[in-house]
């Protein structure tokens, strides 16, 4: 039987100045950048160009710019990668990195992976015109209902679930400061994030029309891969499903948690997480130690970490 292992695409968070460094060593993964003119695409959209965003942290966190840059990025490892492995038993993406997990997956091609994130930021941008000065708060050594219990009294959210004992909230940002006091007097570690938004909250219900609306216009392709949704954990069997997967996942919770057993439940054994990063594939370890997972961000390149993948699926 052959040995079953699975993709991991990441969010936001992992970004720095040289993400770029060991894509563009490879062959593949930099004819794949240079064909998605990703600073063009940054200059069109936002006004300044891949080199002025990496120089500067402000802008590449900021979240109109830092969608595109993870996709791309994980997208262009991945290019490098595929050639010399069996299509993924598995793949899985997080928050922002579920456009990147379709592309891999085969539902729609790299550039429109891009553009969709580029739009996807726009529209969430344009959440901060109702509610301004959102954030998001990572919060771990307490139980998630006791969480959730505090960030009520705040009304504040549950972003992501990424353990029993570890969330991310999400919502104003002086709410967050707020809780984040109750929280640590309860015993929590708390860690504000270098997001500017609150995803995967209600406070993105006025982003879900416009992007459904771009989804309507994707030449959608079918799946080379099993794919599973971020907000369940599910696998996502037709393109119906998988549309309403990725619109759901701007409002509601994903439950990340659920993924990461979704790896252990299909038998996968290996698994790489295509960076920037290595938060998942660090995750995945302490859930499932018994699933061996690396990040590409492990590796000084393309190749390196394809033998070292290689050599798990003999």
């Amino acid at each position: 039987m052959a040995t079953a292992y699975a993709i991991l695409c990441p969010g936001q968070g992992g970004q720095h100045a040289a993400m770029f460094d060991v894509l563009q060593q490879d062959a593949h993964s930099a004819a794949l950048l240079q064909q998605l003119g990703l600073s063009q695409s940054l200059h069109n959209a936002n006004g300044v160009a891949l080199a002025e965003v990496l120089a500067d942290p402000a802008l590449l966190f900021a979240n109109r710019n830092a969608q595109a840059l993870i996709v791309a990025a994980g997208l262009a490892a991945w290019h490098g990668l595929r050639a010399g492995l069996p299509p993924p038993s598995l793949v899985a993406g997080y928050s922002v990195g579920e456009l990147t997990a379709y592309s891999v997956a085969g539902l729609w091609s790299p550039a429109t992976a891009v553009a969709l994130a580029l739009a996807r930021a726009r529209c969430m941008d344009q959440c901060l015109a109702q509610v301004p000065q959102q954030g998001l708060l990572a919060v771990s050594g307490l139980l998630s209902a006791s969480v959730r219990s505090i960030l009520l009294q705040w009304g504040l959210f549950i972003a992501i679930e990424t353990g029993t004992d570890a969330v991310i909230a999400g919502g104003r940002s002086e709410n967050l400061l707020q809780a984040q006091q109750q929280l640590m007097a309860a015993g929590a570690h708390c860690t504000m994030l270098p997001v500017g938004i609150a995803s995967h909250t209600p406070l993105m219900a006025a982003a879900q029309a416009p992007f459904a609306a771009l989804l309507q216009e994707v030449d959608w392709q079918p799946a080379l891969a099993p794919l599973i949704a971020g907000v369940s954990g599910q696998c996502l069997p037709n393109r119906q499903a998988a549309q309403t997967a990725i619109l759901q996942q701007l409002t509601d919770t994903i439950d990340w948690s659920a993924c990461l057993d979704a790896c252990a439940e299909r038998g996968i054994s290996v698994a790489l997480e295509l960076g920037p990063g290595a938060a998942l594939s660090r995750m995945l370890r302490e859930r499932h130690p018994q699933i061996e997972c690396r990040s590409l961000a492990d590796f000084r390149s393309i190749s390196g970490a394809l033998r070292w993948l290689q050599g798990r699926l003999d």
